[in-house]
């Protein structure tokens, strides 16, 4: 298991798909009340280096001890949304729409996925000031699989999709 800080050092890849204008104070509190709910720390840490976008091919993935629709052995993490509204990209502050699109409880801020699976923080159990954990949702098989206590836990645990073997049974689609 990697170290936080050895992640965020390296924690974004290359291109600007789906990355938004730089942070600033104010709009991480208006995210905040908008979603109604504290972000966690770890994450703000990594979006004020970017504001969202790709996810570098060392920390792609994230392993998992069951099979889901998406690999047997772990699920994808290529890009995190950011926060913010900028030429129609998707980000953390689209969640309340996405979340009743497709039919998601709540309360979740979703930051990564497209819409047959989510990777989202999971307010449920800890309320809308507390520490969320990650939570995978497959929309498609009607499945959420818990992924990490919280956000930190999830990040240090992060590894190379290119480290899983990838054949095409693997892939699930």
């Amino acid at each position: 298991m990697a170290r936080f800080d050895d992640v965020k050092a390296m924690f974004w890849g290359e291109g600007l798909y789906g990355v938004l204008p730089s942070l600033t104070d104010g709009v991480v509190r208006d995210a905040e009340r908008q979603l109604g709910v504290r972000l966690p720390v770890s994450l703000l840490q990594l979006l004020w280096v970017q504001n969202g976008g790709p996810v570098a091919a060392a920390w792609d993935a994230f392993p998992t001890d069951v099979p889901t629709s998406w690999s047997k052995s772990h699920v994808p993490f290529d890009v995190m949304m950011g926060i913010g509204r900028h030429n129609g990209l998707l980000s953390m502050l689209d969640s309340g729409y996405l979340i009743e699109e497709w039919g998601l409880p709540s309360p979740l801020v979703l930051f990564s996925g497209d819409g047959h699976y989510w990777i989202a923080l999971d307010y449920r159990v800890c309320g809308e000031r507390g520490e969320p954990s990650v939570t995978w949702f497959d929309t498609d098989g009607d499945t959420e699989l818990p992924l990490a206590t919280d956000f930190r836990t999830f990040v240090e645990r992060l590894t190379a999709a290119a480290s899983f073997d990838l054949d095409a049974e693997d892939r699930g689609r």
